[in-house]
C-alpha cells in the first residue's frame, strides 16, 4: 500500500503518464515485446521529460522502487518485483552529422529511423536485423549486427552518452570524462544511471553489396562447412549470416515453401562485391534461388523478416569458440530429427573482423569467439511448450563442447545473467561502480547477478 500511495503522488505531478496496477491499460502497457514473457511491474510510466524522470526518482526513492527503463520492452526477462518500467518513446530526437559519421539520437529512436535516415548517403548504422528494436537498448547492451565484422560490436560504436544519475546530475560522459562508467555502458546496460541520449558511430559503406543464396537442408551440412572455410580469409568489409529454416506444414504458408526445410546464406559487403569467396559457398550445393547485386541500409533492414509488432517466441543462443566438422555434422542431423519441430529457424553469424580487435573499453565482447548462433521456437496458442524447451536443451546440448567462455548480452535468454558474458573480475567491477553510483539501488539492477 506504501508503494501504490507513493506512486500515486507521483503520477500527479508527471507531464508524462504514470500507470497502475487496475488501470485500464494496465495489462498492455506492462507486455515486452516478448509475449511470452509475463512481467508484472509495480508501474508503468512514459515520463515526458528530463523533469519527469527525476520525479520518477524521488517516487522510487519514497517508495523502496526500482526503475527499469525499458524503451521497447526487448530483452525483458520478467524479474521486475517492486519496479517500474520507463518507457522513453517521448526522448525521440535525432540529429544526424554526415561529415563526422556520427548521430545523436534521444533513448527512445528505434533503429529504423536511423536507417531511414542513412538512406542514399553512403553511411550505415551498426544496427541490428530488426529496425523496431530501440538504438539504446540494443548498443547498452552489445548488440550484434549486419556490420560488426566491420565496425563491431553497437556498444563498440558508443562514443558518448547522457546520463542521469541516482542522485538527479545529468550529464555527457565519454571516454575522457569518466572511462569506468563508459565501459559499464558498453554493454551491462543502464545499471548505473539512466541514458537519455547516446551519440553514436556511423559506418562507412561506399559500396554496400548484398548476396542471397538458398540451398536445400540436404545440402546443408557442406554449405556450411564452405562458409567455414572462407571464414579465416574473408576480409572485415565481408559479413555474413546462414539461417536453416523449416517451415511447418500449416495451410496459411505458400506452396513453394510449405512443410520444406532450406538453407540460406546472406553476404553482405562494404566495399563491393566478394565473388571470389560467395562462389566458394555457391559451389558447395545446388542453388535454388539467387539474389545479388547493390543494396541499401533500407533494403537490408526489410529483408529482416523481423517482427514488427509485438509476438511471443522463445529461443536459445550459443557464441562458439570453434565449428568443426563433426559439430557442423551433429548439428544438422539433430536438426533434421522429427522430434525437433519446434526449432523453425536456427541463425548462424560469422564473427571476427573488427570483433577481434575491439576499438573501445567495454563489458560486452565477442573478442576470439568464432560464431553465434540462435535457434527460434515460435509460441503458437494451444501448442504445449513441452517440446519447444526439450528442442532447445537438445540445441544446446549438441553444441555444449564448443561453447565460448562468453557471449553478448543482448543474446541472453530469460533469467540468464551477465555471468555468461563477463568473467568474475568484471561482474565484481560492475558490483562496485553500481554500489558507488547508486547505493540506495534506486535503478533496476538488469542482468547483474545478485
Amino acid at each position: 500500500m506504501a508503494l501504490r500511495s507513493a506512486l500515486e503522488s507521483a503520477r500527479d505531478a508527471l507531464s508524462g503518464t504514470l500507470i497502475l496496477p487496475g488501470d485500464d491499460t494496465f495489462d498492455r502497457a506492462r507486455r515486452p515485446w516478448n509475449l511470452a514473457i509475463d512481467q508484472h511491474p509495480a508501474a508503468v510510466a512514459a515520463p515526458a521529460d528530463l523533469r519527469d524522470l527525476r520525479t520518477l526518482l524521488e517516487a522510487a526513492r519514497d517508495a523502496g522502487a526500482t526503475l527499469a527503463v525499458q524503451p521497447t520492452g526487448h530483452g525483458a526477462d520478467g524479474d521486475l518485483a517492486d519496479a517500474v518500467i520507463v518507457r522513453m518513446a517521448a526522448f525521440d530526437e535525432m540529429s544526424v552529422d554526415l561529415g563526422s559519421g556520427v548521430v545523436r539520437v534521444g533513448s527512445g529512436v528505434r533503429w529504423g529511423a536511423v536507417v531511414e535516415a542513412l538512406e542514399g548517403t553512403g553511411w550505415v548504422a551498426p544496427a541490428g536485423t530488426s529496425p523496431a528494436v530501440a538504438v539504446a537498448g540494443y548498443t547498452l547492451g552489445g548488440g550484434h549486427s549486419w556490420f560488426s565484422r566491420t565496425a563491431g560490436l553497437g556498444s563498440d560504436n558508443l562514443r558518448a552518452a547522457w546520463v542521469l544519475r541516482s542522485d538527479g546530475t545529468h550529464e555527457r560522459v565519454d571516454d575522457e570524462s569518466d572511462p569506468d562508467l563508459m565501459w559499464a555502458l558498453r554493454g551491462a546496460g543502464g545499471i548505473v544511471g539512466i541514458v537519455t541520449d547516446l551519440e553514436i558511430d556511423l559506418v562507412p559503406a561506399p559500396t554496400l553489396w548484398g548476396t542471397e543464396l538458398t540451398f536445400d537442408a540436404a545440402d546443408a551440412g557442406s554449405v556450411m562447412r564452405a562458409v567455414r572455410d572462407i571464414s579465416a580469409a574473408a576480409p572485415a568489409s565481408l559479413n555474413l549470416f546462414v539461417n536453416s529454416m523449416r517451415m511447418p506444414d500449416s495451410p496459411q504458408l505458400p506452396d513453394e515453401i510449405r512443410g520444406r526445410s532450406f538453407l540460406t546464406v546472406q553476404a553482405l559487403s562494404t566495399v563491393g562485391a566478394a565473388d571470389e569467396l560467395i562462389e566458394r559457398v555457391r559451389r558447395a550445393g545446388t542453388v535454388h534461388r539467387e539474389v545479388s547485386g547493390a543494396t541499401s541500409p533500407k533494403t537490408v533492414a526489410a529483408s529482416s523478416g523481423e517482427p514488427t509488432e509485438p509476438t511471443p517466441g522463445r529461443g536459445v543462443s550459443a557464441a562458439l569458440s570453434s565449428l568443426d566438422d563433426a559439430t557442423i555434422d551433429d548439428l544438422f542431423r539433430f536438426r533434421e530429427l522429427p522430434e525437433q519441430w519446434p526449432i523453425m529457424g536456427i541463425d548462424i553469424r560469422m564473427l571476427g573482423g573488427a570483433l577481434d580487435e575491439p576499438r573501445r573499453a567495454g563489458f560486452a565482447t565477442l573478442q576470439n569467439v568464432d560464431w553465434l548462433l540462435h535457434a527460434l521456437v515460435p509460441v503458437f496458442p494451444g501448442v504445449p511448450s513441452e517440446p519447444g524447451e526439450a528442442s532447445m536443451a537438445g540445441f544446446r546440448g549438441v553444441l555444449d563442447h564448443a561453447i565460448a567462455p562468453h557471449t553478448v548480452p543482448t543474446f541472453l535468454g530469460p533469467g540468464e545473467t551477465l555471468e555468461r558474458c563477463g568473467d568474475p573480475a568484471a561482474l565484481d567491477r560492475l558490483r562496485s561502480m553500481r554500489t558507488a553510483a547508486d547505493p540506495e539501488s534506486l535503478i533496476h539492477a538488469g542482468r547483474l547477478p545478485r
